[in-house]
């Protein structure tokens, strides 16, 4: 604090009372005769309060406006060095800040796809929901006649004949070499050679054999699945268009759902921590992130999240998850990762008067202000960077 100028002496002039008969100077009325200036412990203790409650409202509102935050000024709010030693003190350290934000999620396989029918039928074959469906196996049965599951991302969306050419030519082949039938190229070319071998499947199916393969035949997935839920019953006739079942992949997967403003905590390819029902933690990672809308159900209006999911790693984590299918489990996101960076306690955070932050530097009794520049904020500490601040720099911290 700046120190006040000490009073002036004055002697007595003439017709002024001889010093015993003048009253005594009152050392709070600042006048001649006062104390120069108030105990310095008070004054300190004050303006560490005025100064901490800053903090503390910067520390309960997560640190976001101060993060990366520029100092306007240098000076120190009560002077170069205080003399008064505040009530406790932090040491700086330096290392890895994580700043991590924790959803509740469900364990079980990922988003479910639909499966709607592409033709008139009449459904005669649903499998229970549970079931679990590989390459070449029906996912149902349409008019007595099986809807195939292959494998590949790109949709069935027409029909393949001989003369067709694209990349679901080459798809529909792969699936029918892994399924051992031969005698073609498998390349983006429908050939002779290709219809003669989807003849041979089709027969093997129980099928009716023309060689040619049309959208409502088949249903192609990433790899098997796992039917989550039948929506239609034996022998409803459907329409082009109608609900029948709904998949998802086989893999362990957990699914979270977070608010649009959280949406930076949910990267591709980010890692994650999911604890398990039994206290365990595995590591997972982001697959895949998408917004949806969640429709209103009668208590609450309709609203849109951004749905992720998090794949585990490891043939150990799955085998440890797949033993709580559908449980509800928290997902620990990592929002901020700084590594080798200088921390402080967040509570030793002061509020500048001339704008900023900083910290109070205790060195062999004595203290100073240090600006400093704050990064980010996590566990209860805050990344800095400020003039002569390295690790074992101690700083006040309020009681």
């Amino acid at each position: 604090m700046t120190a006040q100028p000490a009073a002036s002496r004055q002697e007595p002039g003439p017709g002024d009372p001889p010093a015993a008969d003048r009253p005594a100077a009152d050392p709070t009325a600042g006048g001649p005769g006062a104390d120069p200036s108030p105990p310095r412990r008070g004054r300190h203790r004050r303006r560490r309060r005025r100064i901490a409650a800053g903090a503390v409202f910067l520390a309960a509102t997560g640190g976001a406006a101060a993060a990366g935050l520029g100092l306007g000024g240098t000076g120190d709010p009560a002077g170069a060095a205080d003399g008064d030693l505040p009530p406790a003190t932090a040491e700086v350290t330096r290392g890895t800040l994580v700043d991590t934000r924790s959803a509740d999620a469900e364990l079980g396989h990922g988003p479910a796809t639909g499966a709607a029918a592409r033709t008139d039928g009449t459904l005669t074959e649903l499998p229970r929901a549970g079931a679990r469906v590989t390459r070449g196996e029906a996912l149902y049965e349409l008019d007595d006649e099986p809807v195939t599951l292959l494998y590949g991302d790109l949709p069935a969306y027409r029909a393949l004949a001989p003369g067709a050419e694209g990349t679901d030519v080459a798809q529909l082949e792969r699936n029918l070499s892994a399924l051992g039938y031969t005698g073609f190229t498998v390349d983006d070319a429908y050939s002779g050679a290709t219809a003669a071998a989807v003849r041979d499947w089709q027969a093997d199916l129980g099928a009716g054999a023309t060689g040619r393969v049309e959208p409502g035949q088949v249903v192609f997935a990433p790899g098997p699945v796992v039917v989550a839920s039948v929506d239609a019953q034996r022998g409803d006739l459907v329409a082009p268009g109608a609900d029948v079942l709904t998949y998802t992949g086989t893999d362990v997967a957990v699914t979270a759902e977070l608010d649009v403003a959280d949406r930076r905590l949910a990267r591709r390819g980010a890692k994650a921590g999911v604890e398990l029902p039994d206290g365990r933690t595995v590591r997972g990672t982001v697959a895949e992130v998408s917004v949806r809308t969640r429709p209103a159900d009668g208590e609450q209006e309709a609203r849109t999240v951004v749905e992720v999911v998090v794949r585990l790693e490891g043939a150990e984590a799955r085998k440890a998850a797949s033993a709580y299918d559908e449980a509800g489990v928290h997902v620990d996101f990592t929002a901020g990762r700084r590594e080798n960076v200088l921390t402080v306690p967040v509570a030793a955070l002061l509020a500048l008067a001339e704008g900023g932050f900083g910290v109070e530097v205790v060195t062999d009794g004595t203290t100073r202000y240090v600006p400093v520049e704050t990064g980010l904020f996590a566990g209860g500490r805050v990344e800095v960077s400020g003039e002569g601040l390295t690790a074992g720099t101690k700083v006040g911290m309020p009681r």
